[in-house]
């Protein structure tokens, strides 16, 4: 599965040091291929390892981050019950004040890759971060459900700015095999904010009300900000790049026209539309009968995004050990078990199974969207972003679709729905397989034959 080529839109040669099983950098590389050196191009020599105060720095920086974005992305879902009985409104209708954030980051995270190609990482998550505060610090004045989902999709526009350029932001300072353990920290602060915001709200709107839980979140949220704008390095290897129209669809052509990128993308989706569907609905279900825990037991439940951290932060030790596709197969098969020993009217078989279910998504999105940023050698903003963007529109559905389908026929409707997208990233992975394999037949035939 080639990538994309070493030349940016722009002309100027990749900034960013091609994979290679050596330590040889990208101004080596160029050399070998007759290319001549280019000043400009970062080496792997010169990118933060593991133990390095910089990576260190970095890390926590983008960690923070991670908590903030996911504690205010999500910070509607634990307390949608309270919504429903305040507002008077179905389990479909408050469900969008999830779905229309992760939706109006789909959309935006495009534009604001773009944006940080020029203005620089660590600038556009600043903004985004400082945005998606202000933001949430005005949604306890929200008087109506309607005015409240066009908060939401405001603070998906503005948080649309971290994803959009952490990862490019790690891709350009940390080496290739420290790569993905890097990101797999990044996607742990995504699972404890994820976990906490969850927490804090279902707990605090037990308390209080629903406005005070998400007063109180909104607090946090500014002080792992602060947080993250203390910690954050100067970034050493950014060079703002063209961000003409034409230069930009060129990439971004470049990117959909790799067979292994859009496998990723689909792969991605369908992972967050079963954790979409599972999270957004798991509250009504226990807040209800059998089970008729207190809105914050219910949101106490979230506690299992510990397991996310762990899961995430060891997707690059699976990854070594089974490679792509063998991690993703097992992050399938978590998945699936944990939604299968949901549907038992068992409170510690349900906890059970949102466990493997948390475990088996964060690994998969891990694997995922570390091989994005191996895969794609130039324009890896962009390539970043097409894959939140098919992340976030998988949340968006999941999130719609798994509330639609738990009020036309309960849990068992909503796990069949989560199987089926489950069935479907199976599938892409078996295809991938297949392929590969085929593929290293032909080549060992073709080395007969010489």
């Amino acid at each position: 599965m080639g990538a994309a080529s070493d030349v940016p839109a722009s002309g100027r040669v990749s900034r960013s040091a091609p994979r290679a099983t050596s330590g040889a950098g990208a101004s080596g590389a160029a050399a070998g291929s007759g290319v001549p050196a280019d000043p400009t191009v970062s080496t792997e020599s010169t990118k933060l390892r593991p133990g390095d105060p910089g990576y260190r720095r970095l890390s926590l920086a983008l960690f923070a981050a991670g908590l903030v974005a996911f504690g205010l992305l999500y910070s509607t879902q634990a307390l949608l019950p309270a919504l429903s009985a305040d507002l008077g409104v179905t389990a479909g209708r408050a469900s969008w004040t999830v779905s229309g954030a992760t939706l109006g980051l789909a959309c935006a995270v495009l534009p604001l890759s773009v944006l940080s190609e020029r203005f620089g990482r660590r600038r556009v998550m600043t903004l985004s971060l400082t945005l998606a505060v202000g933001l949430a610090l005005l949604m306890p004045l929200a008087p109506s459900l309607g005015w409240l989902i066009a908060l939401r999709v405001a603070q998906g526009v503005a948080l649309a700015g971290v994803p959009a350029s952490a990862m490019a932001f790690l891709a350009e300072e940390v080496r290739a095999r420290a790569l993905v353990g890097a990101i797999g920290l990044f996607v742990a602060g995504n699972s404890i904010g994820g976990m906490s915001g969850r927490i804090i709200t279902g707990w605090a709107t037990e308390a209080w009300g629903w406005r005070a839980g998400l007063l109180v979140l909104g607090g946090a949220a500014a002080l792992c900000a602060v947080a993250y704008r203390l910690l954050v390095p100067r970034p050493r290897h950014f060079r703002p790049a063209s961000v003409r129209p034409r230069a930009v669809a060129r990439t971004v052509r470049e990117q959909l026209a790799n067979p292994l990128l859009l496998r990723l993308y689909a792969i991605g989706m369908l992972f967050m539309t079963v954790f979409g569907a599972v999270y957004t609905v798991v509250g009504y279900r226990l807040v209800h009968q059998p089970f008729g825990l207190s809105q914050g037991l219910a949101g106490s439940i979230f506690v299992i995004y510990l397991v996310g951290t762990v899961s995430s932060a060891a997707a690059g030790t699976l990854h070594a050990r089974l490679g792509r596709r063998g991690a993703l197969y097992l992050a399938i098969g978590t998945t699936a078990t944990g939604l299968l020993l949901s549907l038992a009217e068992n409170l510690l078989a349900v906890a059970g199974g949102l466990v493997l279910i948390t475990a088996g998504f964060f690994a998969g999105h891990a694997v995922a969207s570390g091989s994005v940023s191996r895969t794609a050698t130039t324009g890896r903003a962009q390539a970043s972003a097409l894959y939140q963007m098919a992340y976030y529109l998988g949340s968006s559905l999941g999130g719609a679709l798994g509330a639609f389908a738990y009020a036309a026929a309960g849990w068992p409707a909503t796990a069949a729905f989560a199987l089926t997208a489950l069935v479907a990233a199976a599938g892409i992975t078996l295809y991938a397989t297949r392929r590969a394999v085929a593929e290293r037949r032909a080549v060992a035939l073709a080395a007969a034959g010489r």
